[in-house]
């Protein structure tokens, strides 16, 4: 059943398909949302029909708070705690604290880019790691971009925020055409506006972005023509070589604040699934930035296995004050076990920006650990350098 409506504007429909399109919506009842100025084509969301039920009186997930804005639907990480003070508390902490430094310079391990020019064929995944959550995704013959940030450093300004650790692995001029960008939320190392705007200048109004719901007006302020904002479980169908691909928004961990509104926006998971795929070889999972949380395994019984599942790795410590919004290694690989624990893990959220308190390059050798603990088969474990491209 389509339960909410997001749209955007796609340059080359006739006006005559975009109002029969839009009749057939408003003759079901449905309301939609149309990102642009001039009225095209409309790409429909719909309620993926994995989707679970929704709270009996409810038309909209416990996710959504009364006041319009989002919070997290589970009890409280183990871990967190609610100190007084909060970030100034930990910053406090941080105060002549005897922290790991800042790798040197070519410490940061790189990896060799490898992306299909134009595309990779229908039936090849690639996955090229840009750096922090930022991957060239080419699945189903098309590319799709998450995350983006090619900035030196992740904050409000060009000299606040943390500086980059090591290059991007692919410069923006290497990119292939793109299809479409995947974002998760919009903290300032996921989403940053100068990338945006050179995304914009670089393909035009042509590139669409598949957000979670409240980002609309932020990207057309800077330019950005087609956007679709999605709901957790919502899903909307995009066109490739193959047949179309699912692109599915899920429930993960987090929070979002950029200036004064927090949680104004959603924030989300993505899963990318050719359609008709079998279940061996489903897509892939994109986490974006999360704590560790029940969605995992809720996301592997409706929607997995996955062919691949990339999945947050760094930026954990401390624990009282970040087990809310990321995980450390040994919770990383459980959530690859919840998501079916089938095809490649791909680590990332490391080893770009020093956002917390744990050596940068801790997070792979930790990983590993846990990894090997687990007992799971070495050969799907990828830790891929910046810049690696990994081929499955």
């Amino acid at each position: 059943m389509v339960a909410r409506i997001r749209g955007i504007i796609a340059a080359g429909a006739s006006d005559v398909a975009a109002g029969a399109a839009f009749g057939r919506m408003l003759a079901v009842g449905v309301r939609p949302y149309v990102s642009g100025m001039n009225l095209r084509s409309l790409a429909v969301t719909r309620r993926a029909p994995e989707a679970p039920p929704l709270p009996a009186g409810r038309t909209v997930g416990e996710h959504h708070a009364p006041d319009g804005g989002f919070h997290s639907p589970w009890p409280r990480h183990p871990e967190a705690e609610a100190r007084p003070g909060g970030f100034f508390a930990w910053m406090w902490d941080r105060f002549g604290a005897d922290l790991p430094p800042n790798p040197d310079p070519g410490e940061v391990p790189t990896g060799t880019p490898e992306p299909a020019y134009p595309h990779a064929d229908v039936d090849e995944l690639r996955l090229t790691f840009v750096g922090h959550a930022t991957f060239l995704l080419q699945i189903g013959g098309l590319n799709l971009l998450t995350d983006p940030i090619w900035s030196a450093r992740a904050g409000p300004f060009s000299l606040l925020g943390g500086p980059r650790l090591s290059d991007p692995g692919l410069s923006l001029s290497e990119l292939p055409p793109l299809d479409g960008v995947l974002l998760s939320h919009g903290h300032y190392d996921h989403l940053d506006a100068r990338t945006v705007r050179h995304l914009r200048d670089r393909f035009g109004n042509g590139l669409a972005w598949y957000v979670p719901l409240g980002y609309g007006p932020w990207l057309r302020r800077r330019g950005v023509r087609q956007v679709v904002e999605l709901d957790w479980w919502h899903e909307v169908l995009v066109d490739g070589p193959g047949g179309p691909v699912r692109l599915v928004c899920l429930p993960v961990r987090h929070w979002t604040r950029r200036a004064l509104g927090v949680n104004r926006e959603l924030w989300g998971g993505w899963a990318a699934l050719p359609a008709g795929s079998s279940d061996a070889a489903r897509g892939v999972f994109f986490g974006g930035d999360s704590g560790y949380c029940p969605a995992f395994r809720e996301i592997g019984s409706r929607l997995g296995p996955f062919r691949a599942s990339i999945l947050p790795i760094g930026a954990y410590e401390p624990r009282w004050f970040m087990a809310e919004s990321h995980m450390n290694p040994r919770e990383a690989v459980q959530a690859y076990r919840d998501l079916g624990a089938a095809g490649a893990f791909v680590g990332m959220h490391w080893g770009t920006f020093r956002l917390t308190d744990e050596d940068p390059l801790e997070p792979p050798a930790l990983t590993r650990r846990a990894w090997r603990e687990a007992g799971l088969p070495a050969a799907n474990l990828h830790l891929p350098g910046i810049g690696g491209t990994i081929r499955l």
